[in-house]
């Protein structure tokens, strides 16, 4: 008998989504909290006041720091490496550097189809 999990039914597919990466990098639509339907997204999650790296990207109206002209290596913006982060990257091995990269190098599209297909939210450090 093939038993599904009681909230599989709340429980979203990952897809390629262009839409769901997240400011810094991050891709939203392979999150645990998104896909079981707890959070909207980065883009979309109001709650996410806090984050310095999503309000600089509001007030400049850019997709994410790939597009920021102020600095040529995201690693230079203190708001990119705040505290926060940095703590987020060490517990999740995540790396969101490698990522605004590779969206830089390969373009949204491409990014959200491959973090989509491995089902990472983020490369790895």
């Amino acid at each position: 008998m093939n038993k599904q999990p009681l909230n599989s039914k709340f429980m979203k597919e990952i897809l390629a989504d262009k839409n769901l990466i997240a400011y810094c990098g991050l891709y939203c639509g392979a999150c645990g909290k998104y896909i079981k339907g707890r959070c909207p997204g980065c883009k979309e999650n109001t709650k996410a006041a806090w984050c310095q790296t999503r309000a600089c990207c509001i007030e400049n109206k850019i997709a994410s720091c790939a597009d920021c002209t102020q600095y040529e290596n995201v690693k230079d913006c203190k708001k990119f490496q705040d505290f926060i982060s940095r703590i987020f990257a060490l517990i999740f091995n995540s790396n969101r550097p490698a990522c605004i990269a590779m969206i830089k190098d390969k373009g949204y599209d491409e990014f959200a189809k491959y973090m989509a297909l491995t089902k990472q939210q983020s490369l790895k450090r």
